[in-house]
């Protein structure tokens, strides 16, 4: 029977043992625990009488326990299971880059979500597990503040009537008690919308994608709630259109559609479609777009020259699509 000496030497033994092995890759305990054995076994070989001590016995109940705790944590290493709020990471083309949203989805699992599992009036992480993140790669504008390109935490805190979401420096909030109010870039509130259905899964989305503006979307339950995230693309394309309309291989197609497209300067759009022309003369889809320029500055009879030149070069290259669409323009042209 141990001694009291003994019972604290080998809880010591323990002490420092255990919290070791679980800095320890498995397969270095599994090596570690394999030669402490052997020690073992070939002490009965060449020193016999050691096998009697106290001490070797103490030795072998460490054995035992190294032995245990590197069974458990094998075989725990080994079960992998489905995550219960799996994470997303959702990529979004937006202006002239992206926009990167990283967060866990939990489930509604017939509990209740707003007032009760998410508390009214508190900071939420506005997810699960990790804190949520979001990722601009280039300046927008929430709120009317403007948001430097780079990566940034949000969390919300959610009311009956409204919600406030706050875009913070801070990468870690995932509790009000972790919340630092002093990184906030920026806040905004935002009304609520009822849903119809429940959505059992918390989601985020963008929606409303426009060149310029897109909104963020939260939804859970029957609750929803959008801030709108914006972008001054237009003086960066200009900025890239005077820039290249100065070198040899100038983009007239693309600075032409960009103009039609945003209801800018309708006759310059027409002179780099004519340049455009030039550069590729049998080029149905470039013809097409001349003709509508035309339309629209409400030169009829050449808009239907234009059209007629396009659905030739479209059948010729046997491409149906532009054949139908310059028989809609025609048609609308009558």
């Amino acid at each position: 029977m141990e001694t009291q000496d003994q019972k604290r030497t080998n809880h010591s033994y323990r002490s420092l043992l255990i919290p070791l092995i679980s800095y320890l890759s498995p397969l270095t305990i599994y090596h570690i625990s394999y030669t402490l054995i052997l020690i073992q076994h070939t002490s009965y070989l060449f020193f016999p009488y050691l096998c009697f001590t106290k001490k070797i016995a103490s030795m072998k109940k460490i054995f035992i326990t190294a032995i245990a705790v590197f069974s458990l944590f094998f075989t725990e290493a080994q079960l992998n299971t489905p995550q219960p709020s799996p994470t997303q990471t959702l990529k979004q083309n937006f202006a002239l880059s992206s926009i990167e949203l990283s967060y866990s989805r939990p489930g509604m699992k017939g509990r209740k979500i707003f007032g009760d599992l998410v508390p009214y009036g508190k900071i939420w992480r506005t997810g699960a597990n990790n804190a949520t993140t979001i990722t601009f790669g280039e300046d927008v504008s929430i709120n009317g503040t403007k948001v430097p390109a780079g990566k940034y935490g949000l969390v919300t805190i959610p009311d009956k009537d409204k919600w406030t979401i706050i875009i913070t420096k801070q990468l870690d909030a995932t509790s009000p008690s972790s919340y630092k109010q002093d990184q906030d870039v920026v806040r905004v509130e935002a009304k609520t919308m009822e849903l119809a259905d429940k959505v059992e899964t918390f989601t985020m989305q963008f929606a409303n994608l426009k060149p310029s503006s897109c909104d963020l979307r939260i939804v859970w339950d029957k609750t929803a709630v959008a801030f709108p995230i914006t972008s001054d693309v237009d003086t960066k394309v200009m900025g890239q259109i005077d820039q290249l309309m100065n070198k040899d291989n100038r983009p007239y197609f693309s600075a032409a559609m960009y103009y039609m497209d945003n209801g800018k300067d309708m006759n310059q759009a027409l002179a780099w479609l004519d340049k455009a022309i030039e550069q590729q003369p049998d080029a149905f889809w470039i013809h097409h777009q001349r003709a509508n320029a035309l339309a629209k500055l409400g030169k009829k009879n050449e808009a239907k020259s234009a059209a007629e030149k396009s659905k030739a070069l479209a059948t010729t290259a046997k491409n149906d699509d532009y054949v139908t669409l310059n028989n809609k323009l025609l048609e609308q042209l009558k």
